[in-house]
């Protein structure tokens, strides 16, 4: 039977990383969350929502194929390394533009040589991955050394996203966000979805994006403008023009003031505003959540085709 793919396990967020000796800690890689299968000879990527990637990364399935066993399933995360050799959110973004050097940072192992192994423990996997010879631009994540509040210390002065905690008796759990994992970032970064756009002539002032919650509703959380280069925009405009609408998605709009930072949108502004059907993914760097939920000094990331829209949460 061939390999089936299956949804990748995800990390909850937390403000600090648990301690004790169950658990083990590694980089949070800033890229996009892959499985790769070599299934008796043919290779396939897939991203997190279970779309084919392997046209995007050619190099990272070439890799895969090389591989010496009869089949095997990994996880990790494609990044780019820009010019100062460390990982860049960004410059994956603009590979389409010009040749980068990628890696694939492999994290587990859920199935080799015909053993499905996600019921086994973190640590037996890990195990068993590192006897898989794996050839560049495949590199195993592997675990920090040190207390957490030393890799803390090491992460951040490295300049790095940030760190995931994992149980090492955990099983992995296809699909789920579990508390197995927990995930801390030291930068504020998520993924937000576009639900509409300050046009002007030829293209667009700024993006409206939020999240949605429990009940599937659609809060808008921000205006972005700041972080869109001309290529980027370029992106972003020939995606949402398909999608235009002549509703607003978002359930808390028009705002009742625009607040202190400007992060509301009055009923007056909401007549200049085009809508779009809450389809595309984005994300978005900002310094802090304010009190009533909007973003403050949020500013565009890069697009995400990695998460289907209806998981796009606060964080």
């Amino acid at each position: 039977m061939p390999i089936r793919p299956v949804k990748p396990m995800m990390a909850v967020a937390a403000d600090r990383l648990p301690e004790g000796d169950d658990w083990t800690y590694e980089v949070k890689w800033d890229g996009y969350r892959t499985l790769a299968i070599h299934d008796r000879g043919r290779v396939t990527l897939w991203s997190r929502n279970l779309k084919q990637a392997a046209g995007q990364f050619p190099g990272i399935a070439a890799a895969v194929a090389q591989i010496a066993v009869r089949d095997v399933m990994l996880d990790g995360e494609v990044v780019a390394i820009g010019e100062d050799g460390r990982p860049s959110f960004q410059a994956l973004q603009h590979r389409t533009a010009s040749p980068l050097r990628l890696a694939f940072y492999v994290f587990d192992l859920l199935h080799v040589n015909g053993r499905d192994l996600t019921a086994r423990r973190l640590d037996d996997r890990r195990a068993e991955l590192h006897r898989l010879a794996l050839p560049a631009p495949l590199f195993l994540s592997e675990p920090l050394p040190g207390t957490p509040q030393q890799i803390v210390g090491a992460v951040r002065r490295l300049d790095l996203e940030g760190v995931v905690a994992k149980r090492r008796g955990s099983t992995y759990q296809p699909g789920k966000r579990s508390p197995a994992w927990v995930k801390v970032r030291f930068v504020h970064r998520q993924e937000f979805v576009v639900g509409g756009f300050k046009p002007k002539p030829g293209s667009f002032d700024s993006i409206l994006v939020g999240y949605y919650d429990e009940r599937g509703l659609l809060h808008f959380a921000a205006k972005v403008r700041a972080g869109l280069t001309p290529f980027t925009r370029g992106q972003v405009a020939a995606r949402l023009r398909p999608l235009e609408t002549a509703r607003c998605p978002f359930v808390n709009l028009p705002s009742p003031g625009t607040g202190h930072w400007g992060e509301g949108v009055t009923a007056e502004e909401m007549l200049t505003l085009t809508w779009v059907k809450p389809r595309l993914v984005v994300e978005v760097a900002f310094t802090e959540w304010t009190r009533d939920g909007s973003l403050r000094h949020a500013a565009f990331a890069g697009l995400r085709e990695d998460k289907p829209p209806r998981e796009v949460r606060r964080e």
